[in-house]
C-alpha cells in the first residue's frame, strides 16, 4: 500500500522525522566535519599576536656591544577585519590623508590577501605609538600593535661590515628554492654585512601568543593561561675580533677621502678594523626613515655604500715587492744575495724602464733591493720566474706564477665572512692571451713584477699578504666574526684552519722581512715607527689612470701603505689606501702609524696627535665631487653621533 493512503497523522510524522534527520546531519557536518566556521568563531573570540624575537647582539673583541636592539612597534592591518572604525582619527595620529589610507589597505590586499595581517605602517615612533596604544580599541577588529626589534648602532661606525636589516620582499618569499621558507610577510631579514651572513645565528624564532577578547574586541588575557602559546627564541650573539675604538679612529681619518684600511690580527686572521671611505653612519639605516635614507645612500656620488676594502680593486705598486720577491725565492730562481746591476733602469726587453734609484749597490741583494724599492730588481725576478726552464715555457711559467698568487689568497676571493667580496685580477695566460692575441712573452707585463700592469688586488688581499709574511709563510681566512654564543656547528671552521703557502727557509724570509723594517728606519715609511716597537713596512704610489672623451688621461696617483708590527710576534698587519692623494707619506703612512700605536700601545703618542687632528681635518675628494654628495648633511642628523664623538675623546686624551 502507497504512504500516501496512510492515514494523515502518519505522514506528518514522517515529515517532521526527515525534517529533523536533515537538520542533525547537518549540524553534524557543520560542527565536526566542516572547521570553517569554528576557526571563524574562534576569530572572533581570540587574537592571535605574532612575537618578533630579539635579534642577536654584537660585541667587540672587547666586548662592547657595537650593534644592540630597540623596541619600535609595526601598526598590522587585517583588511577583512576593519569595519566601522574612526578612519580619520586613525588618519591624524599617522599623518596621512583618507587616499593614502585606502591605498594602504589595497596594498596589504594585494600582498597578504583579505584574511591574513601585513604592515600597515611600519616602526612607529614613539610619539605615534604612544597615541596610538592608548586607544587602540578604536581600531579594533582588523588593526594591531606588533612589537619590533630594531637595530641601534652606540658608536656609529661600520654601516659596511655590520650591514643592515629589511623586511623581507615578495621576491624573496616567492623564491623557490625554499631558502627562504621559515619566512613570512613581515618578517625582517639581514641584507647586507654580517647581518646577512649570519642571518640563520642572529634572527632567532618568532613566537605566537593567543589572547582573549571582549565583546569589544579589546585584549584581555592569555587563552587557556598561555597554554597554546610559544616562545619566541632570540637570536644568537656575535662575538669579533674588530677594535671598536680602531674602527673609530679609522672612519674618523678617512672623513673626506675616498680609499681604504683593513686590520689584521696576522695569528688569528681576525679583522680588527674595516674602513671604506667615504662612509655613512649605520643608524640612517635604522628605524622609520630607513627607505628613504637608503635611496639616497644607493645614489650618492661618493657610493658610500660601496664597500671598497673587498670590492674595489686597486694597482698595488711597490707594495706588491715583497711577494714578486716571496715567489722568486720559494722558486728558487734566486737567493737572498741575489743582486742585479741596476743603473737607473731595466733594460732588458729592448726598452729602458726607468729605475728611481742609479746609486752603486742598492740592489746588491734582497733586502737592499726592497728597502730601496728598486723597480729594475723586481721585473728581472718577475721574468726569472716565469722564464724558469723547468716549467717548459712561458705558458706553464706564468700558470705557475699566477697560482702563486692564488695561493696566497690573490686574484681569488679569500672567502671573509661578509658577502661582495671580489677576487681582484691577476695576469693569468687567459687574459694575457686576450690583451696580447696569443704573442706574449716575460717582457709583455714584465711590469707586474713591481706592482703595475694588468695586476688589481682588493685592500683585504694587500693586508693578508702582509699576513704571510709576517708569519713567515701561512695565514688564516680573514673573517670577522670569532665566536658565537652558545654555538656548536661548525660554522666558523673555515676561519680556524692555517693555510700554509710557501716552504721558503727562515734565512730567505729574513732577508724580505728586514728589507721591509729598513723601509721603516731609514726608508719612506720612517712615519710609521714606535717606540720600542720593530715595525716592517712598504709604500706604494700606484699610477692612476682613467678613459676620458677616449682618452687616457694621467690623473693623481693612489697612496699605499703595507706593513705589520712587532716584527717577531706579530699583533698587527696593516693596509692603507687612499686615492688620488698623491705619496704615500702624505697620507697613507701617518694614518697606518696611528692606528698600528694605538693598537700596540693603547694610547696614541703626543707627537701623533696634530697628525691625527690632521688627518681629521683633511680632504682629498674633488669639490665637484664633494658639492654633489649628499653624505655630510645625512650623516649630522645622526642621533647617536655624540657616542662615538666622546669615545673618540677618550681615546686623544688617553
Amino acid at each position: 500500500m502507497s504512504v500516501f493512503n496512510q492515514p494523515r497523522k502518519r505522514v506528518i510524522q514522517l515529515i517532521c522525522l526527515g525534517v529533523v534527520a536533515l537538520i542533525v546531519a547537518r549540524l553534524f557536518y557543520l560542527q565536526v566535519v566542516e572547521t570553517k566556521y569554528s576557526r571563524l568563531a574562534d576569530a572572533n573570540a581570540h587574537l592571535r599576536k605574532v612575537i618578533y624575537p630579539s635579534r642577536g647582539i654584537i660585541y667587540d673583541r672587547k666586548g662592547r656591544s657595537v650593534m644592540r636592539n630597540e623596541a619600535l612597534y609595526d601598526l598590522m592591518v587585517t583588511p577583512r577585519s576593519v569595519k566601522n572604525i574612526d578612519t580619520s582619527y586613525l588618519c591624524e595620529v599617522l599623518g596621512i590623508d583618507k587616499k593614502e589610507f585606502i591605498k594602504r589597505i589595497a596594498n596589504a590586499r594585494m600582498k597578504e590577501g583579505p584574511v591574513r595581517p601585513s604592515v600597515f605602517a611600519s616602526l612607529l615612533t614613539p610619539e605615534v605609538y604612544g597615541k596610538l596604544q592608548e586607544s587602540m580599541y578604536m581600531f579594533q577588529p582588523g588593526f594591531e600593535l606588533v612589537l619590533r626589534p630594531v637595530r641601534s648602532y652606540p658608536y656609529g661606525v661600520g654601516a659596511n661590515v655590520f650591514g643592515y636589516i629589511s623586511e623581507i620582499s615578495p621576491g624573496m618569499l616567492n623564491d623557490t628554492s625554499g631558502k627562504y621558507s621559515a619566512y613570512q610577510q613581515g618578517d625582517y631579514i639581514g641584507m647586507t654585512g654580517l647581518e646577512r651572513t649570519y642571518e640563520n645565528v642572529l634572527m632567532g624564532q618568532r613566537g605566537i601568543q593567543y589572547l582573549v577578547k571582549d565583546n569589544l574586541n579589546r585584549p584581555q588575557g592569555p587563552l587557556e593561561n598561555g597554554e597554546f602559546d610559544t616562545a619566541a627564541v632570540a637570536g644568537k650573539n656575535l662575538r669579533l675580533a674588530m677594535d671598536i675604538e680602531l674602527q673609530l679612529l679609522g672612519e674618523k681619518m678617512m672623513k673626506g677621502k675616498v680609499g681604504s684600511i683593513v686590520a689584521i690580527d696576522p695569528q688569528t686572521g681576525g679583522i680588527l678594523a674595516m674602513v671604506s671611505g667615504p662612509t655613512f653612519d649605520p643608524n640612517l639605516l635604522s628605524g622609520s626613515y630607513r627607505a628613504k635614507n637608503l635611496g639616497r645612500l644607493l645614489t650618492d656620488t661618493v657610493s658610500p655604500m660601496f664597500n671598497r676594502a673587498i670590492s674595489a680593486s686597486y694597482p698595488p705598486g711597490s707594495t706588491f715587492k715583497p711577494i714578486t720577491g716571496l715567489i722568486a725565492l720559494d722558486e728558487g730562481v734566486v737567493g737572498p744575495d741575489f743582486g742585479f746591476d741596476c743603473r737607473g733602469g731595466y733594460g732588458n726587453c729592448g726598452r729602458f724602464s726607468r729605475c728611481l734609484h742609479s746609486n752603486v749597490g742598492h740592489a746588491a741583494n734582497m733586502r737592499s733591493a726592497l728597502a730601496n724599492s728598486c723597480n729594475a730588481y723586481f721585473m728581472h725576478l718577475y721574468r726569472l720566474s716565469v722564464d724558469n726552464r723547468k716549467w717548459g715555457g712561458i705558458g706553464a711559467g706564468q700558470a705557475k706564477w699566477v697560482s702563486y698568487l692564488n695561493d696566497m689568497g690573490l686574484g681569488r676571493r679569500l672567502g671573509v665572512d661578509i658577502p661582495n667580496e671580489k677576487s681582484g685580477d691577476v695576469p693569468d695566460t687567459a687574459r694575457m692571451n686576450r690583451r696580447y692575441a696569443g704573442q706574449w712573452n716575460s717582457c709583455s707585463e714584465m711590469y707586474v713584477g713591481m706592482g703595475q700592469g694588468l695586476l688589481g688586488l682588493t685592500p683585504l688581499q694587500l693586508a693578508n699578504a702582509m699576513c704571510i709574511i709576517a708569519n713567515r709563510g701561512f695565514y688564516y681566512v680573514p673573517h670577522f666574526v670569532e665566536s658565537i654564543d652558545d654555538d656548536r656547528s661548525d660554522v666558523l671552521k673555515p676561519y680556524k684552519e692555517k693555510h700554509r703557502v710557501a716552504n721558503i727557509s727562515d734565512e730567505a724570509f729574513n732577508s724580505v722581512v728586514l728589507g721591509l723594517e729598513d723601509v721603516v728606519t731609514k726608508g719612506t715609511a720612517k712615519g710609521v715607527q714606535i717606540d720600542g716597537i720593530a715595525v716592517c713596512g712598504k709604500t706604494g704610489t700606484a699610477e692612476n689612470k682613467a678613459r676620458i672623451n677616449g682618452q687616457t688621461v694621467q690623473l693623481k696617483d693612489h697612496s699605499l701603505f703595507v706593513g705589520f708590527a712587532p716584527k717577531d710576534n706579530p699583533k698587527i698587519a696593516i693596509a692603507v689606501i687612499v686615492e688620488n692623494s698623491g705619496f704615500s707619506t702624505t697620507y697613507a703612512v701617518p694614518i697606518a702609524s696611528i692606528l698600528m700605536e694605538k693598537y700596540l700601545t693603547d694610547t696614541i703618542s703626543a707627537k701623533r696627535r696634530p697628525i691625527l687632528d690632521k688627518m681629521i681635518e683633511s680632504i682629498t675628494i674633488s669639490p665637484e665631487m664633494r658639492a654633489k654628495s649628499k653624505l655630510d648633511s645625512l650623516n649630522s642628523v645622526s642621533y647617536m653621533a655624540s657616542t662615538g664623538d666622546e669615545l673618540l675623546r677618550k681615546i686623544i686624551n688617553k
